[in-house]
């Protein structure tokens, strides 16, 4: 007599990485949230850790809408963890810098993020967090979307 069960499929890649993606994003979000953080003002405050950069370039560089990062700016300077000033060059433009409580900040987020990686990636040796690193640069590196953040 023949079986009728199904042998179960393994699961796709892509469902596996959104599934642990999910609980990674919800673990960060809410680890980032107890500093008034979320991941587009880390981006930016990481960014602007290289050195002030005029607000176009910050546009440019994190490859989102102005109205979108001028929301983040404004969070992150009501934070006191950047300043904006126009550009004496040009004064239609904006300066953005990082103020030492926005380093300080990075600093905080830094460890809170090794935290939740800790939680997260407990049951790999550091060869593999490693190797699982290079190779979600690497798709990340190859990734076609442009999404940024």
């Amino acid at each position: 007599m023949a079986s009728t069960a199904r042998t179960a499929l393994p699961p796709q890649l892509g469902v596996l990485l959104a599934g642990r993606g999910a609980v990674a994003g919800a673990r960060v979000r809410t680890a980032l949230a107890a500093r008034g953080l979320t991941m587009r003002s880390v981006f930016t405050l990481t960014h602007l850790a290289d050195g002030p950069v005029n607000q176009q370039a910050l546009i440019d560089l994190l490859g989102v809408d102005p109205s979108a990062l001028v929301a983040v700016l404004n969070e992150l300077e009501a934070l006191g963890l950047l300043n904006r000033q126009r550009d004496t060059a040009d004064r239609r433009r904006h300066i953005v810098t990082i103020t030492p409580e926005g380093i300080r900040t990075l600093a905080d987020v830094d460890a809170i993020l090794g935290g939740a990686d800790d939680d997260l990636f407990a049951a790999l040796s550091t060869e593999e967090r490693r190797q699982l690193e290079r190779l979600l640069e690497k798709v990340a590196d190859t990734d076609s979307c442009g999404d940024k953040y």
